[in-house]
């Protein structure tokens, strides 16, 4: 995939942190040498946060932010500022740029104290240096003037080095080897971008490919057929979550099994706490109260899987008619106590740390959280065989089954 294509959440995320009229959208055009966010005297120009993909050499593909001001007045300026603070959610990348002639102010070490107790990797950039040279320069500093260009290409030096750790992750870590054949099972239904894959597919296939490996595409209509015909043992099969009750009956069982949307659960959350979240489905309370969440925003099918389907499996497999709440994009709900459950899907439209935010906040209040192909998997019975592939994580679920004293475990209601 060229860079010019690489997902959004596969980018390093940047964002420009600071003060209205500390030069910030200035400071970001300087960067890309584009003029992507409009530049105003007038304080308070940028409303909401701008995006812009690009690519940043040497660091690669990079999603640039820029957010409205730290300091904004009045009712509509703390939305302005709400936004901002939410950016960071998804923030690999810091830059709190600084008004070089008023200092650091209280608002900008507030910033600074929300980006070390989130661990953001960071950077303090003076602004206007040109007009106002540090009297005694600090090291740990950035000085710049976006209007001369002068400490634009040290910007760039320092933010290339701060790449962030894990940014090479493997999506097939462990499971995989050169010359392995896998079985991909993609039903192609309404949801289904005309004349695309979905991510977690490409994804999946652009990986296999990195690994050297084998990959055959099918859909669950012709999975028989193709296993029948196949003259190598495929070494792994992944399947759509909403196909995994077919797909397990089809799939022989020395061959291991899992999710599109389990592979993202390791790969960008914790799919340790979203295979212990699962049993929440066993314990439900009466009238309780389920959020499911998606990383994206798309046009509701009639039969959508996490609107229609999710909803009616869970109402199938507990008994009970509990009240759903949804989110999709980047809205996610702070206030997670007055919910049972939640169930998010896959995240391939987020980033690692915006996903990671999301797990932390469940945790923090106490609310289990889980993945659509743990739950469709949990509702199967087969939780237990899609989670194969990962020995750490069946092991543990060996360890629960046996200090709970179930003999069929988790996936077996």
């Amino acid at each position: 995939m060229a860079l010019n294509e690489t997902p959004a959440a596969q980018r390093i995320h940047i964002g420009f942190f600071g003060r209205r009229n500390a030069g910030k959208s200035s400071l970001m055009n300087a960067v890309t040498g584009q003029e992507l966010a409009v530049v105003s005297d007038v304080k308070g120009t940028t409303t909401d946060p701008v995006y812009k993909t690009m690519e940043l050499l040497p660091l690669g593909p990079v999603m640039m932010i820029d957010t409205p001001g730290i300091d904004d007045e009045g009712e509509l300026g703390q939305l302005r500022i709400k936004k901002s603070r939410q950016v960071l959610n998804k923030t690999d990348i810091a830059v709190l740029v600084v008004d070089a002639g008023t200092g650091i102010t209280k608002e900008d070490q507030e910033m600074l104290t929300l980006l070390k107790d989130k661990q953001i990797a960071h950077l303090v950039v003076f602004n206007k240096a040109d007009l106002h040279a540090p009297i005694a320069a600090d090291p740990s500093f950035v000085y710049v003037s976006a209007k001369t260009g002068v400490g634009i290409e040290e910007l760039k030096d320092r933010l290339a080095a701060m790449k962030p750790h894990g940014e090479d992750k493997d999506l097939l870590e462990n499971l995989v080897k050169p010359g392995d054949l896998v079985i991909l099972v993609t039903p192609i239904d309404k949801a289904a971008p005309k004349g695309r894959l979905i991510l977690p597919q490409q994804q999946t296939i652009r990986s296999l490919l990195d690994h050297g490996c084998l990959s055959l595409v099918v859909r669950e209509s012709e999975l028989e057929a193709a296993l029948a015909k196949l003259h190598q043992k495929p070494a792994l099969a992944i399947t759509d979550s909403q196909a995994f009750g077919m797909v397990s009956s089809l799939v022989p069982e020395d061959i291991p099994l899992t999710s599109f949307s389990i592979l993202f659960a390791r790969y960008k959350g914790d799919l340790k706490q979203a295979v212990a979240g699962v049993r929440a489905l066993e314990r439900l309370p009466g009238q309780s109260r389920i959020l499911i969440s998606e990383g994206c925003t798309h046009h509701r099918q009639c039969n959508d899987i996490g609107t229609v389907k999710l909803p009616a499996w869970i109402r199938t497999f507990t008994g009970q008619e509990p009240a759903f709440s949804y989110t999709s994009g980047t809205g996610f709900e702070e206030d997670l106590t007055s919910f049972d459950l939640i169930i998010h899907c896959g995240a391939c439209m987020l980033n690692e740390r915006e996903m990671k935010y999301r797990l932390a906040c469940a945790r923090d209040q106490g609310v289990p959280m889980t993945n659509y192909g743990i739950a469709i998997a949990h509702m199967n019975g087969i939780l237990r065989r899609s989670l194969a592939p990962f020995p750490d994580i069946a092991a543990l679920l060996e360890n629960d089954s046996r200090h709970n004293g179930q003999k069929g475990g988790a996936d077996e209601h």
